[in-house]
């Protein structure tokens, strides 16, 4: 079984049996050290960044499918995305990141822990995160063009007027 599906089929697992809070509390912390260990890299003046995931689980005492895990959440954010069901635990894995794609991506995914790591500001200047912060929370922005009134027929398919099917308050 490879290392992609032994994640999906771990996190299913884990919550199954101790809960999503459980989970995301363990999974977040390995996360925020793993994405902490980027930006300090970033800011050292590296531009090419590896993995082994066999390696960094080993330092960090966790489980491969949690450095999985974290590949398959920065996939979105590399320049050249991962065949993540390709990877084995002792491939050199080479992340060639979009670091403004990066901070959007985490805002996006709510992610607060992340995108507001102390690392960001040195790394993106407070205009460009401000940017990114609300492109982030605009892309999931509903906006309901087309209102209805409550004469109108309800939008639902019920053949009622709205104000008596759906605009009903109880």
């Amino acid at each position: 079984m490879n290392l992609y599906k032994k994640w999906n089929d771990m996190v299913v697992e884990y919550v199954k049996t101790k809960g999503e809070k459980a989970f995301w509390d363990e999974y977040s912390s390995i996360e925020e050290k793993l994405y902490s260990d980027v930006l300090k890299d970033k800011l050292s003046g590296k531009e090419e960044f590896s993995i082994i995931i066999q390696d960094k689980s080993e330092k960090l005492k966790v489980r491969e499918e949690f450095i999985m895990g974290f590949l398959d959440g920065i996939n979105d954010s590399l320049e050249k995305p991962l065949d993540l069901e390709k990877i084995k635990k002792d491939d050199i894995i080479k992340l060639n990141i979009n670091f403004e794609k990066l901070y959007y991506n985490m805002v996006d995914a709510k992610a607060e822990y992340l995108y507001n790591l102390k690392e960001w500001e040195d790394i993106l200047d407070d205009e460009k995160r401000k940017e990114l912060f609300k492109e982030g929370r605009e892309s999931k922005t509903v906006v309901n063009e087309n209102k209805v009134g409550r004469n109108d027929p309800c939008p639902c398919g019920s053949g009622k007027k709205y104000k008596k099917c759906h605009g009903k308050i109880n």
